[in-house]
């Protein structure tokens, strides 16, 4: 079925939400006046926000084909700083999930704490070769494009910030993007935790539903723009979120929605105790 030009419009008419925060936020920690531990609660605030909705949404128009949702997307990752993003995850972690090469597949029983240096440093090293590489073989130069021009953009205006002598401000906006962008990443984390596609001859074997993990619940899903049906994603990647399909049985199923697996994911014995047993049932077992 087709989904409604709502479900887009809802999607694009979130964009400025975040982005007005980011400034309001900003604007009122320039004023001044404020405690430490106040500028921190409102960096958290804002981050979290930008990383649990504001990421998620940018992640669903990043891979639609309209010029005007790829900007959008563009913008809100830009606005954490994560640029990078927009080349890594729709060239590089598509086609290498749940593989040893993907930097945003974690391993069976790999910490989160140990999986969030590797990707990070990973994901940013993949972004810059897959963007050289694409510029070659267009004939063009490596530092032309969105991704260098972003990256820019985003370090003109924090020397902007720094010149102006904006500490405060600068310490603001760096709080929201090292928390949006590390709920970003513990959510990469979750879902192909453990999973292995089979390699053969340095190609992977198709993406199928047993190569992520999925949660089908009603109220996560809608918050998420069906996110969590992490199968069905992978294996139609342009297919819109409304149409997503819940991943059949025996399909890897979390133990919970995103939410509460983040929160178990901080805590790695709690974590392991209760994924493996569903790793070893699917024969994931190392």
């Amino acid at each position: 079925c087709q989904p409604h030009p709502l479900h887009r419009w809802a999607l694009r008419g979130y964009v400025p939400l975040p982005i007005g925060l980011l400034v309001a936020g900003g604007s009122r920690v320039a004023q001044g006046g404020l405690a430490g531990l106040t500028v921190a609660g409102l960096a958290f605030a804002v981050g979290w926000l930008a990383g649990a909705i504001g990421i998620t949404y940018a992640h669903e128009l990043g891979h639609r084909r309209e010029r005007v949702d790829r900007a959008l997307a563009w913008l809100l990752m830009g606005s954490v700083g994560y640029s990078h993003f927009m080349v890594e995850h729709y060239r590089g972690h598509h086609p290498r999930a749940a593989t040893g090469a993907d930097p945003a597949s974690a391993r069976r029983g790999e910490s989160v704490y140990a999986f969030l240096p590797r990707t990070l440093l990973g994901g940013w090293r993949s972004a810059w070769r897959l963007h050289a590489a694409r510029q070659r073989e267009r004939g063009r130069p490596a530092w032309t494009g969105a991704l260098p021009a972003w990256t820019a953009a985003t370090a003109l205006a924090l020397s902007g910030l720094a010149l102006a002598d904006a500490g405060a401000v600068l310490a603001f906006w760096a709080g929201q993007a090292v928390v949006a962008v590390c709920l970003l990443e513990i959510v990469n984390y979750l879902e192909h935790y453990g999973l292995q596609r089979r390699v053969t001859d340095g190609r992977p074997e198709p993406f199928g539903p047993a190569h992520a993990w999925n949660a089908d619940h009603a109220w996560s899903n809608a918050l998420l723009a069906n996110l969590q049906r992490h199968s069905d994603h992978h294996q139609h990647a342009h297919r819109p979120y409304p149409t997503l399909r819940p991943a059949a049985a025996p399909a890897p199923q979390l133990p919970t929605g995103y939410a509460g697996c983040v929160l178990l994911a901080l805590v790695p014995p709690l974590w392991f105790a209760r994924m493996h047993p569903r790793l070893d049932a699917h024969g994931q077992t190392g």
